[in-house]
């Protein structure tokens, strides 16, 4: 496979959801019409006169209600996973109304494997598929963030509360500084890592859903893969695979938001509009700036649009009158993301690679496991042929130990007579040669025994080490025989197929018009009227709907702009609140000083405070955090 592909479409597929029991209660109108096998979805609208045409959108794939959850990851996601595998950059994202069911299309139910979602699935998938590798070594870690209200957090920390940087780098892009990664070696393992960071996500009530995703979540899988190349020479590429689950669109004044939960759905719509700013700067194709900066989602989304990434965009609907704007205004957000042209690439040999610091160390500790096990045996043969002096020496020493038995003995008679008698100097340097010979061999003892400890720790730790690589075909035991993984494969050729003949009817039936017009003959003029008439009312009916969506898209507009304006007015409410307390409670000198201490950081972008200076904790014999509180005694004190 070649390392570079020119250009590649980001794939986007749409599914409905089935009435829910509310609407249902409610006696709600289905105003949906789904067409599986060309890809197409029709939007009426319920105020709309009867005889006013419906709209009618095209995407990569539709699902109806009755879509089953492994259909969609078939045909949608395998083969994005699959190139991950190799090594390319993936990012599969939800976009919808709230309640239409992006998290159970990205998560669903792990537990039933008819109801597993996107994010179970890929885990099963990756797995099993590096079980049925052969001389390859893998590394599987895997990170979980939420955006919540424009600040990045760690769902794997113990510290959620802490706010992370992003951060940009030349070869890497960008990246989450900080963030905790989590070496899995099976899919139970890594679906593990996912629960405990869903316990941490921000979640909240609305009048939309029950339990509304308040963030958005991204759980990031990089794999990296280590083989042998026709050098001779260990080359690695790793596949990073991006799940997102996005924060629900939707009208305020449907939400109920209020107080904190209005806070929330302000940075939520904030942020995605920014990433409708950048979509609609992609397809344009004469904007010279992409506005990638306007939020934190839209940066960590950077590669997955327009960059290095192959992506798959998976927009939910509902079918109810009642989310007629929301459903029309996600179809129109998804019809545009089509357009949006990546650039995918094999990331080769990156310089930091997990898995090649990895093999460096296992490397290492193997060198030193052998340099001690040659020791060791060095030490044996030495052992071996000082056995016959330490025999003698053994001799010797209960020898010394019986002459100085007697000698104390008679030391002890001759004390009576004096000390300094040549017996009692004897008794002496026997039992010091004794207590020499005694240090000695402990001396002896405790090297072995802290040679003994010291060995037992590398190899615990090479263990440790090479336990998180998996290797194909011996680490993971693949249960699944060749008949299974037979019928695996015939089943991608028939999704395959009727891919491209989806793909091959929409093609078809946009070149027919143009061809039904070169092969028109007419038999005499007022045949030529008649047809010619039906084509112009045909392209009149054309220009009414171009006129009907472009009255549709002003009025959009308006209602963005005037949601937009109505934050932007709680904003300088807020604003001017705290310029009320800036202005009345904090001196004009301690103000100057917090101004002074302000910079601007160009590469997050956002404004910093500089440390307290140095000069007032020595002045005040303080620790800056304590220099912090005495400023603020200060101050009251004022």
């Amino acid at each position: 496979m070649s390392k570079t592909k020119h250009c590649e479409a980001l794939r986007v597929v749409v599914r409905c959801r089935p009435l829910s029991k509310r609407e249902q209660t409610a006696e709600c109108e289905n105003i949906l019409e789904l067409d599986d096998k060309l890809g197409r979805i029709t939007i009426r609208n319920p105020k709309a006169p009867p005889d006013d045409p419906m709209k009618v959108f095209t995407f990569d794939s539709v699902y109806g209600w009755d879509a089953k959850q492994s259909d969609i990851y078939e045909d949608a996601v395998r083969p994005l996973v699959e190139s991950v595998l190799q090594g390319f950059n993936g990012t599969i994202f939800a976009y919808g109304q709230t309640g239409t069911g992006k998290t159970h299309t990205m998560q669903g139910v792990s537990d039933d494997p008819d109801m597993r979602g996107v994010i179970p699935n890929s885990f099963q998938h990756i797995f099993t598929q590096i079980s049925r590798t052969q001389n390859q070594k893998y590394l599987v870690r895997s990170s979980y963030l939420e955006i919540y209200q424009e600040e990045v957090r760690d769902l794997l920390c113990k510290d959620n509360n802490k706010k992370l940087d992003l951060k940009e780098n030349p070869d890497s892009g960008v990246y989450v500084k900080g963030l905790s990664s989590v070496v899995t070696k099976n899919a139970n393992e890594i679906e593990h890592v996912m629960n405990i960071g869903n316990q941490s996500r921000s979640v909240g009530f609305t009048n939309m859903n029950e339990r509304s995703s308040r963030s958005h979540a991204i759980f990031v899988v990089t794999v990296e893969c280590s083989e042998e190349g026709p050098d001779g020479q260990d080359h690695i590429r790793v596949g990073k695979l991006n799940m997102v689950d996005l924060a629900g669109s939707e009208r305020q004044s449907k939400t109920g938001a209020k107080g904190k939960r209005l806070k929330e759905a302000t940075k939520i719509n904030l942020s995605l509009s920014a990433l409708g700013n950048v979509i609609s700067a992609l397809v344009d194709g004469k904007s010279t700036h992409i506005p990638y900066r306007d939020s934190k989602l839209t940066r960590l989304l950077q590669d997955s649009l327009g960059g290095n990434a192959k992506t798959v965009m998976i927009a939910t609907v509902g079918p109810s009158h009642k989310s007629f704007d929301e459903s029309l205004a996600t179809l129109r957000y998804a019809s545009r993301a089509k357009n949006i042209k990546n650039k995918p690439r094999i990331n080769e040999d990156p310089k930091d690679a997990l898995l090649r610091q990895f093999q460096e160390e296992i490397a290492r500790l193997k060198a030193q496991l052998e340099e001690r096990g040659m020791l060791a045996k060095e030490r044996r043969r030495r052992r071996n042929s000082k056995r016959l002096s330490k025999c003698m020496a053994d001799a010797e020493e209960e020898k010394l130990r019986e002459q100085a038995f007697e000698e104390e003995q008679e030391g002890k008679d001759n004390m009576k007579e004096g000390s300094d008698s040549p017996k009692a100097l004897t008794c002496q340097g026997s039992s010091e040669r004794l207590k020499h010979l005694n240090e000695n061999r402990k001396s002896l003892l405790e090297d072995m025994q802290w040679d003994q400890d010291a060995l037992e720790k590398i190899i615990e730790k090479y263990k440790a080490m090479e336990s998180k690589l998996l290797v194909g075909g011996k680490t993971i035991i693949d249960h699944t025989n060749e008949q299974q993984k037979m019928l695996e494969l015939k089943r991608q050729e028939i999704t395959e197929q009727i891919r491209r003949e989806r793909e091959i009817q929409q093609q078809m039936m946009l070149q027919d018009e143009e061809t039904l017009e070169m092969r028109e003959t007419f038999s005499s003029l007022q045949q030529e009227v008649e047809l010619k008439t039906k084509k112009l009312k045909r392209l009149y009916g054309k220009l009414q709907l171009v006129r009907a969506e472009m009255r549709d898209v002003i009025a959009e507009h308006v209602t963005t702009r005037q949601e937009l304006e109505q934050t932007q007015n709680e904003l300088t409410r807020e604003l001017k609140y705290k310029n009320l307390l800036i202005e009345n409670f904090i001196p004009p000198e301690e103000k100057n000083k917090i101004l002074n201490r302000l910079h601007f950081d160009s590469e997050e972008d956002q404004w910093r405070l500089q440390p307290v200076l140095p000069e007032i904790c020595i002045k005040t014999h303080l620790s800056p955090r304590l220099t912090i509180v005495y400023m603020a005694t200060c101050c009251t004190k004022k």
